[in-house]
């Protein structure tokens, strides 16, 4: 049997649409501190602002002090069970995961050196019931769409504790840059110089100045 490329690839102009309106409605979300002011249940897509003045980070005050423009990072809360296709048979069981993350990073600042959560806001949308089959997709979306600092350039701030017998590996980019975490303090792997990192972020702080012109 021969093979035909062609037979194997979808493609639909609805999809394009339907990634455009999740993102225009993602840009429209309410914007709040990073310490959300309640506790909310659903999953979804989040990003997180800096509006730091001064520092290293200062170049976001003039893109976001009016607009919240351009996100340092972006990330997603899936229902549990998602990766392994499982569902949770209880529906009237309240999921609180975008929470949780939001609440996770906010965490992460206050422990990381050289920034405050001042400086930090956030906004999201809620995926749930069918439209969250969306969410790895949007996530994806806004990722390529904004190269935020802290997905393309800084790694790990999303990170987790590996746990007990996984600290043999390398603290990430972002816990050499703002070190602080105590569970990132334990990983002994062979991390980035912290010279490196700061010279990744220069490069990437004069480009969004450039573009900002």
């Amino acid at each position: 049997m021969s093979f035909n490329r062609s037979e194997h690839v979808y493609s639909s102009p609805d999809f394009e649409e339907i990634i455009k309106d999740t993102v225009r409605f993602f840009n429209g979300t309410p914007v709040y501190e990073l310490t959300l002011p309640e506790k909310f249940h659903g999953t979804g897509v989040y990003g997180i602002y800096c509006i730091a003045r001064t520092g290293m980070y200062s170049q976001f005050h003039q893109i976001n002090r009016i607009a919240f423009n351009l996100p340092i990072y972006v990330g997603k809360a899936v229902p549990r069970g998602w990766r392994q296709a499982r569902e949770s048979l209880n529906y009237d069981i309240k999921s609180y995961e975008l929470y949780g993350r939001l609440r996770q990073h906010s965490r992460s600042i206050i422990q990381g050196a050289g920034i405050e959560i001042s400086d930090f806001r956030c906004r999201f949308m809620i995926l749930e019931d069918n439209e969250s089959d969306l969410i790895g997709t949007v996530e994806a979306a806004l990722i390529r769409m904004y190269k935020p600092l802290w997905n393309s350039v800084v790694d790990g701030f999303g990170n987790h504790d590996p746990g007990k017998g996984r600290y043999n590996q390398a603290r990430s980019d972002w816990d050499v840059y703002h070190p602080g975490r105590t569970w990132a303090d334990k990983c002994l792997g062979p991390s980035s110089n912290f010279s490196d990192v700061n010279n990744r972020i220069i490069k990437y702080m004069e480009k969004v100045a450039n573009d900002g012109n």
